[in-house]
């Protein structure tokens, strides 16, 4: 078997409120390959979310190793965290958080810029997501402007544009309605598949939940195999 692109041992999340420790991660273990669609399902405050931000560098663990392709997250500088998260990392969250002050198109762009891929470049790329997205009707729309699921789906583009090797959903459709919800995973599958990435989706949706190739569920930070 290849080795994986992203793996964990050991995960622990602890915080202290009022001097009560609170375990929010209870020794994680998960390896996360090329291409795979791995579901994470669980009741509120299972640790879920927390999981998903510490793969993707938006939190640090308290104990324990994460390897992304071999390498030790835990040694990177701030500097090096974010060029994984813009390069190698695609965050879909519940809520859209796009730019209400700028269009489709440039929502789209925005990390490509941060990249520093040249603007025609950028412009390209964009295109080809607005495409896939269906929204080429919408690009110099603003946020506002759109339906829940158009946001919804000007995030996964402008998150999925950079081509990143692990997808980090969650609960990306928690805020849509079970049909547009329906609609949103379709379009996150395939971009997924074109790019070969791999994708962790958080969900409260036994029926999404469902779909997964590898199943987990998750209870009291600890993580179970289904």
């Amino acid at each position: 078997m290849s080795e994986p692109l992203l793996s964990v041992s050991g995960l622990r999340k602890t915080f202290y409120k009022n001097s009560v420790e609170i375990q929010v991660l209870r020794g994680i273990d998960l390896n996360i390959f090329e291409k795979d669609f791995i579901t994470i399902m669980g009741p509120s405050g299972a640790g879920k979310s927390t999981l998903l931000h510490i793969l993707g560098t938006l939190d640090k663990p308290t104990e324990g190793e994460i390897y992304f392709q071999g390498q030790n997250i835990k040694g990177f500088t701030e500097e090096d965290e974010s060029i994984f998260r813009n390069e190698k990392v695609g965050f879909v969250f519940q809520f859209y958080h796009l730019l209400q002050d700028f269009s489709v198109m440039e929502n789209i762009m925005m990390p490509l810029l941060i990249r520093r891929i040249p603007l025609t470049e950028a412009m390209k790329k964009a295109e080809t997501f607005l495409d896939i997205m269906g929204l080429v009707g919408r690009r110099n729309h603003k946020p506002g402007e759109l339906s829940g699921g158009e946001q919804q789906r000007v995030a996964i583009a402008r998150a999925l544009a950079n081509e990143p090797a692990i997808i980090l959903a969650d609960e990306p459709t928690g805020n849509l309605d079970r049909k547009t919800g329906k609609e949103v995973l379709d379009y996150i599958l395939v971009v997924k598949e074109r790019l070969s990435s791999a994708l962790v989706l958080v969900t409260h949706d036994p029926e999404i939940g469902s779909l997964g190739h590898k199943r987990f569920r998750m209870l009291d930070g600890e993580l179970f195999p289904l």
